[in-house]
């Protein structure tokens, strides 16, 4: 149906409307956010002068507890008012730019309404206060649902009160800037083509940005979906998963607000520099923005004290350029098996033979000499009751252990050493002394007038300073030697062929190459990014889990780059969250096995009856020419259908040399701006030929800036950057720094290539400085690339 002259000045005429709605309570709110802010600067100013302070008796300090708390809480309710004026005045700002995107006529079954009241969808509800209705619908409420799942015909919705059912009579579309409308179509289907089409044809910014008037169905299932305690996302390249799962985000936080706040829910992110790429989208949606981290960041803390712990881009460094160098098919083999369910299970068989037998203890020493010997504490673990829990067992060593050193603190004050120390004391650490001695005396009558009691106290304080470090390594159950039980399962294989007696797995055949290569890294206190997640792992089952219990939610991006190993651990350290996973299997680029590989067992994780797959096959972000090109280099590719946005096909050119490549790019690049491209990558394989790149371009391209794994902060411009940084963030146009057969040709490089060449949003080239191409370039169809001449 064909939009009317009357149409449009009917809908022209409500937007004038709403807007004039929004901007009389835009007005009313400063006005009031300007009162409550002078009355907090007030009676901060004057806290002090409205409150009697009495401390005379026992009733005039409780007069004055009720009189500061009184005060106290006035300031507070002036504060929580202040801080909730101001944060609808922030979204009314952002709505009064554009109320509204979609509008929906529903006629509710059994109503009897011929002509409903319209329904107005924008990014946050609003009312008109005079005749209290909504003037504007929040996109999450129930209602809404039906703008994104359904054509004009039969709908419905769920409500807290259940199902509605009835008749989308209209669906209607709308671009509105600056108060006027651009765009109004109706449309028959999810999200009109056209709308889909303007987002798209934009250029790439610096922040994701929140497009809740183009949520697709499918994305829809997901951003609801509140039923299932582990949702599984399996998408392709550029199908909105990340959007998708930040609005989910947005609409938990709207549906249980006052059960639910950001600072419950986690992200964790393939990097930092990611982090700044989304950091925006959640506040244009007015909501707070989550806490985010990456899984590195959390090894880092746990372990970074007592190692050097790889990350997972040094380690991919490795995998890419150490090819034939002895060693490097253990270590392949040894990251595959430690990020394996197998392993998991190995480590949990483990656990239940120590508390069995092998438990290995660091013994208990003071100026070098033994509190307790390892051999004793072994002793006495073992002679606890084997019912008790390995966790429960080393909680009473501890506290037998803190007795033992108590004990020992008492034999140690008549040693010689101490009278030494007493005699040097220094002037001033004698007056710290005498401090420390009237603290522990708890201020009784004690003097040093008689020289034999002053010789006491100082023994019994300096005994007690020395033994401080030896109580809080105790405390933080340091006795337990977890690396020697870690060591211990690369140093016996007898030990570890019994412990898969019941797991089922298998040996790997190059296991004596891969525990050598463990215990090097042990002895020089280091971890490889394969151990650290199983060593964690391997120190909570015995130490006890530092769990969290406060997050409720937990979002996995690139969840195809973690191991079945590390899920399973995020499983258990918030044991009460919920968890979206988000992922393309096509992206898998790490050694180790993808918990996306097989689903089993992510599906163990919560049990199939809490776990729910959802697949998205369209992808959004790239041209229909680039999809076309790039879904050919992957398995299963066939199945991801490209949005129909048209654009120019991926160019190939072979050249002769470095020297023509980097002109070749500096003189593309150049035209790109020319263009209007705002961000262009040059996306090469390795941080080391990222560097290379750099090097060489830097004096031919204007502002180039080279993008590491430290880097923080996602800019516009032109960056080069290594391929696996550059996931999850996409550019208007990808230059491929070498796409040679030299560069990408074996299986194992297959994913990584599709990755770098998936980032782009409208135009991609692959260069190679000669001309013996990439096999998955060339294993393409002819006709969905242009072969440029190169020399």
């Amino acid at each position: 149906m064909s939009l009317t002259n009357k149409d449009w000045l009917e809908e022209k005429q409500r937007v004038q409307e709403v807007i004039g709605s929004i901007e009389q309570r835009i007005r009313q709110l400063e006005a009031e956010t300007g009162e409550v802010k002078t009355e907090v600067v007030e009676i901060r100013k004057h806290f002090w002068d409205e409150v009697t302070v009495n401390l005379s008796t026992s009733e005039d300090m409780i007069e004055t507890h009720f009189s500061l708390r009184q005060q106290a809480e006035v300031l507070s309710e002036r504060e929580r008012s202040y801080r909730q004026a101001a944060a609808t005045l922030k979204k009314l700002r952002r709505l009064v730019r554009s109320p509204y995107f979609g509008r929906i006529d529903f006629r509710e079954e059994g109503s009897g309404e011929s002509s409903p009241e319209p329904i107005y969808l924008g990014i946050t509800s609003f009312r008109d206060e005079e005749g209290d209705r909504f003037l504007v619908y929040d996109w999450r409420a129930p209602v809404s649902s039906l703008y994104y799942d359904y054509p004009p015909g039969p709908a419905k919705y769920e409500t807290p009160g259940g199902e509605i059912t009835g008749e989308l009579l209209l669906k209607r579309q709308y671009v509105i800037r600056d108060g006027g409308i651009h765009w109004m179509f109706d449309t028959g289907i999810t999200i009109g083509d056209e709308l889909l089409q303007q987002v798209l044809s934009r250029n790439s910014d610096a922040q994701m940005k929140s497009i809740v008037a183009t949520i697709q169905k499918e994305q829809n299932q997901i951003i609801r979906n509140d039923r299932s305690r582990l949702l599984i996302v399996q998408g392709a390249a550029g199908s909105g998963k990340t959007s998708a799962a930040l609005q989910r985000v947005a609409y938990l936080l709207y549906k249980y607000r006052g059960h639910l706040t950001a600072d419950q829910m986690v992200l964790f992110s393939p990097n930092p520099m990611f982090n700044s790429y989304v950091s925006t989208v959640l506040p244009e949606l007015g909501e707070e923005n989550m806490q985010q981290t990456t899984f590195q960041e959390y090894l880092e803390r746990r372990l970074g004290k007592d190692f050097k712990v790889e990350d997972p881009f040094d380690q991919m460094e490795y995998v890419l350029t150490s090819e034939g160098q002895p060693g490097y098919n253990g270590r392949l083999q040894g990251i595959e098996y430690k990020s394996s369910d197998d392993f998991f299970r190995v480590l949990l068989a483990y656990k239940d033979r120590l508390e069995a037998e092998g438990m290995l203890f660091k013994p208990v020493k003071f100026r070098g000499n033994n509190i307790v010997s390892a051999a004793q504490l072994k002793e006495k673990f073992y002679e606890y009751d084997s019912s008790i829990r390995l966790t429960n067992r080393i909680v009473l060593l501890r506290d037998w252990l803190l007795k033992e050193v108590a004990s020992f603190e008492l034999t140690q004050r008549n040693e010689p050493w101490v009278e030494e120390e007493i005699e040097l004391l220094e002037p001033e650490d004698y007056q710290r002394a005498y401090a420390r001695v009237r603290k522990m005396q708890k201020d009784k009558e004690e003097t040093f007038d008689d020289f034999e009691k002053e010789k006491e106290l100082l023994a019994k304080v300096i005994v007690h300073e020395r033994l401080k470090p030896v109580r809080k390594r105790l405390k933080q159950l340091k006795f337990v030697h977890v690396r020697a039980l870690y060591r211990q399962l690369f140093t016996d294989s007898q030990l570890l062929a019994e412990l898969m007696k019941g797991t089922g797995g298998t040996m790997p055949e190059l296991w004596s190459d891969i525990c050598e290569a463990t215990i090097a890294k042990l002895e020089q206190s280091e971890l490889s990014f394969e151990d650290a997640t199983p060593y964690l792992f391997l120190l909570e089952l015995v130490q006890g889990f530092q769990t969290n219990t406060s997050v409720r939610h937990v979002i996995v991006d690139e969840v195809q780059d973690y191991s079945p190993f590390q899920l399973e651990f995020l499983k258990r350290l918030f044991p009460r969250s919920r968890m979206t996973a988000l992922g393309d299997l096509n992206q898998a680029i790490y050694a180790h096995g993808s918990a996306l590989g097989e689903l089993e067992p992510l599906t163990r994780l919560y049990g199939p009856d809490q776990t729910e797959l959802i697949r998205l096959t369209r992808s959004y972000r790239s041209t229909k020419e680039i999809v076309e090109f790039t879904r050919g280099m992957v398995p299963g590719g066939d199945a991801i259908i490209p949005f129909n946005r048209a654009g120019a096909k991926p160019e190939v050119m072979a050249g002769a040399g470095r020297e023509w490549l980097h002109e070749a790019i500096a003189s593309r690049i150049e035209a790109l701006r020319s263009d209007g491209c705002e961000s262009v990558a040059i996306i090469c394989k390795t941080a080391g030929e990222s560097v290379e790149a750099f090097a060489a371009l830097q004096n031919r391209v204007a502002g180039l800036r080279l993008v590491t794994k430290d880097t923080q902060g996602f800019e516009q411009g032109v960056v080069v950057i290594p391929a696996y940084l550059a996931k999850g963030v996409e550019f208007d146009a990808v230059l491929i720094y070498d796409g040679s057969k030299r560069r990408y040709s074996r299986e194992s490089e297959r994913k990584l290539f599709y990755t770098a060449c998936t980032r782009a949003m409208h135009f991609l080239y692959v260069y190679s400085p000669d001309q013996d191409l990439s096999p998955f370039i060339t294993e393409q169809k002819a006709d969905t690339y242009v072969m440029m001449p190169g020399v």
